[in-house]
């Protein structure tokens, strides 16, 4: 598992990240949420290496990252930003090629890569040029890519983290990329992502980070956490959580609560009324 104890980070002596404790176990989805300027791409710096904490520690299968090599490291996490840039001309199946590079020799290179690539969907666009490609046909490349570069099947736990990877797409195919999510966390993987649509979190989630100016507000499972208090708490906004009338799963609501609905109904009757 990838554990942090006390993980820190600051910039100038300005704290951007305040202790955070938490686990990422293979099998399980952890959903980061909070508002912008929470800290959530810097704690998913931090956990991928990309950024040196400030302070704290930060293992991943009971080895301190510090001492891990980038090959290592390749081998046993794969990251997808929010923001990918290919510079070259390269096609969607060169990209996705790259998820190669971290395999062992004599591994099914090219078998794994025509099981993700089905996976994903990108077959039907696989010789066409990225600059060619939507925004949602890129980021399943990359997600193709990444997923590659773990796919192989090895006794030691790996890890995927993800950076709002359905930004650019919509609703099935969110869903398509969540339920294969899903999937993975079976392939001794452990997931953890940073979503912005709290309905997707509500969901499929398995634990929840509640992030705000840099504290961990919240942590722990989905139920747990995605309250109508603790999210109200965190985003500063009035949200409910409710019941599907359908399925067995939560619906967030966000809305104005009926006091103020009312105090803006008197603002305008008086301003009328003046």
């Amino acid at each position: 598992m990838i554990q942090t104890t006390a993980l820190t980070y600051s910039i100038q002596h300005k704290a951007i990240l305040e202790p955070i404790n938490l686990t990422v176990h293979p099998g399980e989805l952890l959903v980061v949420l909070g508002p912008n300027g929470a800290g959530k791409s810097t704690l998913l710096k931090l956990l991928t290496g990309e950024t040196t904490a400030c302070g704290g520690d930060l293992s991943i299968n009971s080895l301190p990252l510090q001492t891990l090599t980038a090959v290592q490291m390749a081998m046993l996490r794969a990251v997808m930003p929010q923001h990918s840039q290919v510079s070259f001309s390269y096609t969607a199946l060169e990209v996705i090629a790259l998820g190669m590079l971290s395999h062992q020799k004599n591994s099914r290179s090219y078998e794994l890569m025509e099981e993700v690539m089905g996976l994903t969907e990108t077959r039907e666009f696989a010789y066409r040029q990225m600059e060619e490609l939507s925004g949602g046909e890129k980021q399943r490349v990359h997600l193709a890519r990444v997923l590659l570069q773990i796919w192989e099947d090895k006794p030691n736990p790996r890890y995927l983290f993800l950076d709002e990877p359905t930004s650019s797409m919509d609703i099935a195919q969110q869903h398509q990329v969540l339920k294969l999510v899903q999937k993975v966390k079976h392939k001794n993987i452990g997931v953890l992502a940073i979503v912005h649509d709290l309905n997707l979190a509500a969901q499929y989630a398995d634990k929840v980070l509640l992030l705000n100016k840099g504290r961990a507000l919240h942590y722990g499972p989905r139920l747990e956490v995605m309250t109508s208090q603790k999210l109200t708490e965190v985003f500063d906004h009035p949200i409910s959580v409710i019941n599907h009338p359908l399925y067995a799963q939560d619906i967030i609501i966000t809305s104005e609560t009926r006091v103020q609905q009312q105090e803006k109904q008197f603002k305008y009757a008086s301003i009328k009324t003046a």
